[in-house]
C-alpha cells in the first residue's frame, strides 16, 4: 500500500500542461531569446575578431549546441513521464545512485542566481522606455547619456527626485515575474505568444533601419562613418580563427548563454510534454528561432547602428555591454525627434520582452520543484521564487560598482552552466545510456535525425565541453596557448593568465590593481571583500537549495515505507 501511495503521490502530477505547440516553441525560444542576442552576442563577435568569431561560432553550434538542446528536452520529457519537474529528480530517474539528485540542485540554483541579476538588467530596459517616452534624452550629448547610465547603477543622482529609484524598479519588474509565474504555464504561453512577435517586429524595424543607414547619418565628428563598415566586418569570415583558442572558447561560451542551455529551464519546460510528444522536431525549431533571431537580427542594430554614426573603429575600441545603454539613447535621437523616439521604444522595448521571457523559464524549476515535492500551488511557488531572488539580488543593485553583478554572472551565468552540462551529457549518454537516450529523443519525432548525431552526442560533445572547461580553469598568461605549450615544453612553467578559473578564486586580478594602483588600494580592497561576499551567497544559496533536496528525499522515503 505504501508504494502505491508513493507512485500516485510522485508519478502523476502533471496538473500543468502546454496549450498548444505553437505555444511551447514560442516560450522554449523566448526562454532562449534574451538579452544575450542583442547585447552580447555583437559584442563578443566584436571582441573576437567580427567574421573570425562566425565559424567557431555556428560549428560550436552544430557540435555542442544541438546535441545540448536533444539532450535537454529529452532528459526533461523522460522525468515528467515519471512526475518530476525539476532536475533534482529529473536526473535522479535516469541513474540507480541517489547522487544525481544533488548535481541536478545546479539546474534550480542557476536560475535563481542568475534571475538575481537578469531582473536587474531588465529594471534597466523599463526604465529606459520610460525616458525615451518622456524625451529625458533628447537634449543630452553622448557624454551626458553615458553619465546617465554611470549615475543610475551607482546609485548616484536624480532620478525623477526618487531616492533608490533603481530598487523600486527592480521590485516592480520583479513583481511582473511573480505575477506571471503564478498563472503557470497558461501565464508564460500567452506572454510568449506576444512577446516574441513583438520582439521580432521591434527587431525588423531596427534591423532595417541598420541595414539601411548610409554615410550621410554618420555624425560631424565621424565623417568616414557607414553602417556597412560594421556589417562586413561582422560577415566577413576570418579562416584564420579555427586555429585561436581564445576565439572558440568565447564562441563556445556565447553558445552555452544564448541557447539557455545547462540552466534547468529547458529540462522543465520539456517535463509538461506528452508523453510520445515531439523533441527532435520542436528542439531544433526552438534552437533555430534563437539563432535566426540572434543572426540575423542581433547584428543588425547594435554594431551597424554605430558604427554608421560613430565609425566602426569607434566600435572597436568601446564595444562592451554597457554600450547599448551609453549610446543608442544619443543616437537614435540623431534620428529625429519623433523617429528616434519610436527607435527607442522599439529598442528597449524589444530588449524587455526578450528579458521577460527568459527570466519567466528560470522560476519554473523552482516552482516545479515545490510543487512536486512540498505541495506548494502556483502563487506560493511564484512569492516564494521572488522572495528568494530579490534577497539574491539585492546585493548586485546595493553593491553593483563593486562587482557583485560580475561575480554572480561568472560563477553562476557561466561556470556553473558548463559544469551542469558536461555532467548532465554524462548522465544521459553514458550511465543512462546512448541506446536508451537515442530511443527518447527520437520517440515521437516528426524528422529523422542524422545517425552521426548518436556519435556526436556521445563522444565529442563531452570532450569537447571538458575542454572548455578545463581551458577556463588553466588559461595560459594572455591567452596565449601555442606561447604555453612551448614554455611548459622547455621547462617554463605554465603562468596562468588573471582572468583563468584559478587565478579568480584567488582574486588575482584585483590583487594585481592592488598592487600596481596603490592609490586606489581602498576600491580594490572593498571589491575584493565585496566579491568574497558574493561568492560566499552563492554557496549559500547552493547549500540551501541541496538541503532542500536532501529533505524532500528523505519524505519521499518515509511516504514510500508507509
Amino acid at each position: 500500500m505504501g508504494t502505491l501511495i508513493f507512485l500516485v503521490n510522485y508519478m502523476g502530477k502533471q496538473s500543468d500542461s502546454w496549450g498548444s505547440r505553437t505555444g511551447l516553441i514560442l516560450a522554449m525560444a523566448g526562454n532562449a531569446v534574451g538579452l544575450g542576442n542583442f547585447l552580447r552576442f555583437p559584442v563578443q563577435a566584436v571582441q573576437n575578431g567580427g567574421g573570425a568569431f562566425i565559424i567557431p561560432y555556428l560549428v560550436c553550434f552544430v557540435l555542442m549546441g544541438i546535441p545540448l538542446l536533444f539532450t535537454e528536452w529529452s532528459i526533461g520529457r523522460f522525468g515528467g513521464k515519471h512526475g518530476n519537474h525539476s532536475t533534482p529528480y529529473i536526473l535522479d530517474s535516469m541513474s540507480k545512485s541517489s547522487w544525481w539528485k544533488y548535481i541536478g540542485v545546479f539546474g534550480i540554483f542557476t536560475n535563481v542566481a542568475v534571475v538575481a541579476y537578469y531582473t536587474y538588467i531588465e529594471s534597466w530596459t523599463f526604465i529606459y522606455v520610460i525616458h525615451t517616452v518622456l524625451g529625458t534624452f533628447t537634449q543630452m550629448s553622448q557624454a551626458d547619456v553615458s553619465g546617465f547610465f554611470v549615475h543610475y547603477v551607482n546609485l548616484s543622482g536624480s532620478n525623477f527626485g526618487i531616492p533608490f529609484l533603481p530598487v523600486l524598479v527592480y521590485v516592480l519588474v520583479l513583481g511582473i515575474n511573480i505575477y506571471i509565474l503564478s498563472t503557470g504555464l497558461g501565464g508564460i504561453e500567452k506572454v510568449a505568444k506576444i512577446g516574441m512577435p513583438l520582439l521580432i517586429i521591434f527587431g525588423a524595424v531596427l534591423a532595417f533601419k541598420g541595414w539601411t543607414m548610409g554615410a550621410e547619418n554618420a555624425s560631424p565628428s565621424f565623417p568616414n562613418a557607414n553602417a556597412w563598415d560594421g556589417i562586413n566586418f561582422l560577415w566577413t569570415p576570418q579562416y584564420s580563427s579555427l586555429l585561436d583558442p581564445k576565439v572558440w572558447l568565447a564562441a563556445a561560451g556565447q553558445i552555452f548563454f544564448t541557447l539557455s542551455v545547462g540552466m534547468g529551464s529547458i529540462q522543465c519546460y520539456a517535463s509538461y510534454l506528452k508523453e510520445n510528444e515531439d523533441l527532435a522536431l520542436n528542439s531544433l525549431t526552438s534552437g533555430f528561432t534563437n539563432e535566426l533571431v540572434e543572426i540575423v537580427l542581433g547584428s543588425a542594430i547594435v554594431i551597424p547602428i554605430a558604427a554608421g554614426f560613430l565609425g566602426l573603429d569607434w566600435v572597436i575600441e568601446n564595444a562592451g555591454f554597457g554600450m547599448a545603454f551609453q549610446t543608442m539613447p544619443y543616437l537614435f535621437v540623431q534620428w529625429g525627434e519623433v523617429f528616434g523616439a519610436i527607435a527607442g521604444i522599439c529598442w528597449f522595448g524589444l530588449l524587455f520582452f526578450a528579458g521577460i521571457t527568459s527570466s519567466l523559464a528560470m522560476g519554473t524549476p523552482w516552482m516545479g520543484f515545490m510543487q512536486d515535492e512540498f505541495g506548494w500551488g502556483k502563487a506560493k511557488g511564484a512569492l516564494s521564487f521572488g522572495v528568494l531572488a530579490l534577497v539574491m539580488g539585492l546585493p548586485t543593485i546595493l553593491f553593483y560598482q563593486y562587482g557583485y553583478f560580475d561575480e554572480y554572472d561568472y560563477w553562476a551565468g557561466t561556470v556553473s552552466l558548463v559544469v551542469f552540462a558536461l555532467l548532465e551529457m554524462i548522465l544521459f549518454t553514458w550511465v543512462f545510456g546512448m541506446d536508451k537516450g537515442w530511443s527518447e529523443l527520437n520517440r515521437g519525432a516528426d524528422i529523422r535525425i542524422p545517425v552521426a548525431y548518436k556519435w556526436i552526442m556521445k563522444y565529442i560533445t563531452p570532450i569537447l565541453l571538458l575542454l572548455v572547461l578545463t581551458a577556463a580553469l588553466i588559461t595560459p598568461q594572455g591567452n596565449d596557448w601555442a606561447g604555453a605549450i612551448s614554455g611548459l615544453v622547455n621547462g617554463g612553467g605554465w603562468e596562468l593568465d588573471s582572468g583563468s578559473l584559478i587565478s579568480k578564486v584567488s582574486h588575482e586580478e584585483l590583487k594585481l590593481l592592488l598592487i600596481n594602483d596603490p592609490e586606489n588600494a581602498l576600491v580594490y580592497t572593498n571589491k575584493i571583500f565585496f566579491s568574497s561576499l558574493a561568492r560566499i551567497q552563492l554557496v549559500a544559496l547552493f547549500l540551501f537549495i541541496a538541503g532542500l533536496v536532501w529533505y524532500s528525499g528523505v519524505k519521499r522515503k518515509s511516504l514510500s515505507h508507509e
